[in-house]
């Protein structure tokens, strides 16, 4: 019986193979084509890059201690905990993003833009592709790289980070080659039209830019390797130099807030933060680790539940509570310990009178614009690196550029919402650089006072880059003075901090399980490895 159905299988195969070529010619149908032009590509890919990041960025925030959830569950503070939901994608998007998301799109526009000689968006598809793959290795470290979207393979060889940072920069060192090309045929109007270039509107030059700020921004996380000092630290200022002139260079992505579809993720719709509307306990809540930063930790002892502060930015980036016992006071809530906190409020801000939405709070709203690098965050990153290198003025000069960089990206991104707060005067940045808050001198400047300031400046959208900053300095309370160590015993994997997450559950533990094993992804505290770019 056996070797009869054999025979009937063979015929089978026999027989379809005369028709096989005119079945599969519905592929290629001229009438419904298959491959999209790049320009069509373009803008599905601009709003995936913040769809996936906004997703992951709920439970990276939980680690980095930006916002918490107010329940007990063992769902909700699995993160809070440096752990992970079993069975679950939860902190997997970031990873589908790359490989799914814009996956197959991203590789068509960029072969469409290299084979049709249409270069600037040849150079638009690098720097995503650059720009994604770095975020996916310094999320969960180990990644697939060369064979992502070989034909026909359903088992994939990962890479570590030395060989992926490598990659990144001649995706990078490609953006850039195709940035200084000119199409034969002129592509402004489409770059700059609604549906085209969301971010540059098509300009090349600030498109440059980004791509050197992905380089300031990955040799930055060397600090611990030898070669820091004397290569990697010029690397971080040459670069930055050559980013983002002031803050409205920084790469966001536009939202018009005019239907759904084109809504910040960020925002109180889209529900990504808040997944259960205004209810949800698993995100949204402020935590005491930025309250305290805002509220004089940065260099002195913060104010407990302040009305107020020297911060002209608490008022601006945080909401304050309606709560009855603590009515216009700033609360916060302990990461890892739920709902302790009454009244913890929700960053949207709140609800008003007679409304059933929120109307949005910083860059927490529907029309405001999705950071994906800024120009305060670098300057940061650049006083960083001198500092390190012993260039202390050098450091200084960068450092007080950084916290002013960031009062303007307070002004420009962070008033989105229908009833924005006040603008940052001149005299309250002024009363505040000149502060207690705010190192007075090259002399007295400090990594934890870089650091602290970063943090501030990185709250609540650059969650991976944050979190990256804190690994590197391996949870160091002198130099994070306001990140909340957590007890031993509420560390869920064995009383170790994360360094990384765990890939995709359903495409890699269920598909692709040899590989993993290779580099220890099926040990249970393998959140806790540490990643290659943080070692020695």
């Amino acid at each position: 019986m056996k070797k009869l159905f054999k025979l009937y299988i063979a015929a089978a195969v026999l027989l379809l193979m005369g028709s096989c070529k005119k079945y599969l010619d519905i592929n290629t149908n001229p009438a419904v084509p298959q491959t999209s032009k790049a320009e069509l590509l373009l803008p599905p890919i601009l709003f995936q890059m913040t769809n996936g990041t906004s997703q992951d960025y709920r439970f990276i925030w939980k680690i980095t201690q930006n916002l918490i959830g107010s329940s007990t569950d063992d769902g909700a503070l699995a993160f809070e905990k440096h752990t992970f939901v079993r069975s679950s994608d939860n902190g997997g998007v970031i990873w589908r993003m790359t490989y799914v998301d814009l996956g197959i799109n991203l590789e068509n526009l960029i072969n469409d833009a290299v084979t049709n000689q249409k270069y600037e968006y040849a150079a638009i598809g690098y720097a995503i592709k650059a720009w994604a793959y770095q975020q996916t290795t310094d999320l969960y470290g180990p990644i697939i790289l060369d064979e992502a979207f070989t034909p026909g393979l359903l088992k994939f060889p990962y890479k570590d980070q030395p060989d992926v940072y490598a990659k990144v920069r001649y995706y990078c060192e490609q953006s850039i080659k195709y940035s200084n090309m000119k199409s034969p045929l002129n592509y402004s109007t489409q770059l700059a039209s609604i549906t085209g270039d969301g971010i540059y509107k098509g300009d090349m030059a600030k498109w440059r830019k980004f791509v050197y700020a992905i380089y300031a921004l990955q040799y930055s996380h060397l600090v611990n390797k030898p070669e820091f000092k004397t290569q990697y630290a010029d690397s971080v200022v040459k670069y930055t130099n050559l980013s983002f002139a002031n803050e409205s260079e920084s790469a966001t992505v536009y939202f018009s807030a005019a239907s759904t579809d084109d809504t910040n993720p960020f925002g109180p719709t889209l529900g990504y933060i808040n997944t259960a509307g205004t209810t949800s306990t698993y995100y949204g809540r402020i935590s005491t680790t930025i309250l305290n930063y805002l509220a004089g930790g940065v260099r002195g002892t913060p104010t407990t539940n302040p009305t107020s502060s020297v911060d002209p930015r608490l008022s601006r980036m945080l909401p304050a509570s309606t709560a009855t016992a603590t009515l216009g006071r700033y609360i916060a809530g302990v990461p890892t310990q739920g709902s302790s906190t009454s009244g913890l409020p929700i960053v949207f801000g709140s609800i008003p009178a007679g409304a059933i939405t929120y109307n949005g709070k910083y860059i927490y709203a529907d029309a405001a614009r999705y950071p994906l690098m800024t120009y305060s965050q670098l300057q940061f990153t650049k006083a960083e690196a001198l500092l390190w290198q012993g260039k202390a003025a050098e450091a200084y000069t960068a450092y007080r550029a950084g916290i002013s960089g960031h009062m303007d990206f307070c002004n420009t991104y962070g008033r989105a919402s229908k009833a924005p707060d006040p603008v940052i005067t001149t005299a309250e940045i002024d009363a505040y650089l000149a502060s207690s808050e705010v190192a007075q001198s090259a002399a007295t400047l400090t990594i934890a006072d870089i650091m602290g300031q970063k943090y501030i400046a990185q709250w609540g959208w650059a969650g991976l880059e944050q979190w990256s900053d804190i690994r590197k300095y391996h949870y160091d309370p002198l130099v994070f003075k306001q990140f909340y160590q957590i007890p031993t015993a509420d560390l869920a994997l064995g009383g170790k901090y994360a360094y990384r997450f765990r890939p995709r559950y359903n495409s890699e533990y269920v598909w692709n399980p040899e590989e993993l094993a290779k580099w220890g992804g099926l040990d249970i505290d393998y959140m806790t490895k540490e990643t290659w770019f943080s070692q020695p």
